[in-house]
């Protein structure tokens, strides 16, 4: 945690932060443009930011995306704030982001976090329906190739739907598969209202990516759920969702055990 404190004590990183939150998934061009500072300043930063993890990167083309990472701060947050605390620093923060941030469109979620484990046996975990619902709580059914379907099952409900299927399949390195489907027994298993059933279901159908890559003894593991519409109200449910998810992948695999409620 020395490099994240670190990192979020320059006021100059921390307005790179803000920027990022604002509208994540910025080339080195694009934030110089929108800040007041020298293009190899900002290279100097984003290298501190990303020794840190608190910025991950993705290639679009021959182009380098920024994003900022939530996994740092959550686990600031799990080391010092406790749940009930947690959720009234989390109700506040949202208020003040919605009194002073102007409306944007959304972006995709990117988390990136280092696992101890190797390649194969994380792809074994997010593949394997006897871990992934240790960890998840939902199996998937498929056979895991390009243009396959998968049948997601998630707490007793069963989501079968001809538009759920996997995009990329690179063992141990790369997995890619559209989102499931907004269905009433997936509403009934989550204990999700109609209305918000309803709000979901009308949005279009997102993509999830999991990138896979050796770091010593680790794996560096980003998720990238992205596709969504400006106010998407899939988008901002998965922005808590997903630390959840990884962070119990993660216990799981480096303890044996699930992550405990």
């Amino acid at each position: 945690m020395d490099l994240v404190f670190k990192a979020l004590a320059d006021p100059s990183r921390r307005q790179l932060l803000d920027s990022l939150n604002a509208r994540n998934g910025q080339t080195l061009r694009e934030l110089c443009a929108g800040l007041d500072m020298a293009r190899q300043s900002v290279s100097k930063h984003l290298a501190v930011l990303e020794a840190a993890d608190l910025v991950t990167t993705t290639r679009r083309g021959r182009e380098k995306l920024h994003h900022l990472n939530a996994a740092p701060i959550n686990a600031i947050a799990d080391r010092w704030i406790e749940r009930y605390d947690r959720g009234r620093a989390q109700a506040l923060a949202d208020l003040k982001t919605a009194l002073e941030r102007k409306p944007m469109g959304t972006n995709d979620f990117v988390y990136t976090t280092y696992i101890n484990t190797t390649p194969e046996r994380l792809w074994q975990a997010l593949t394997d329906p006897a871990f992934t619902k240790r960890y998840w709580g939902t199996e998937f059914d498929t056979d895991w190739k390009p243009g396959s379907p998968m049948v997601w099952r998630p707490e007793g409900a069963r989501i079968a739907d001809p538009e759920q299927v996997v995009l990329e399949s690179e063992p141990h390195r790369r997995l890619s598969y559209t989102w499931h489907t907004f269905t009433d027994e997936w509403a009934t298993a989550s204990g999700m209202s109609e209305a918000d059933r309803a709000a979901f279901a009308a949005e279009p159908r997102s993509t999830v990516t999991f990138e896979l890559e050796p770091a010593g003894t680790a794996v560096k593991l980003t998720v990238t759920h992205g596709g969504f519409p400006p106010d998407s109200a899939v988008r901002k449910a998965v922005n808590g969702g997903w630390p959840h998810i990884v962070s119990g992948l993660k216990t799981l695999l480096e303890t044996g055990e699930p992550l405990q409620a």
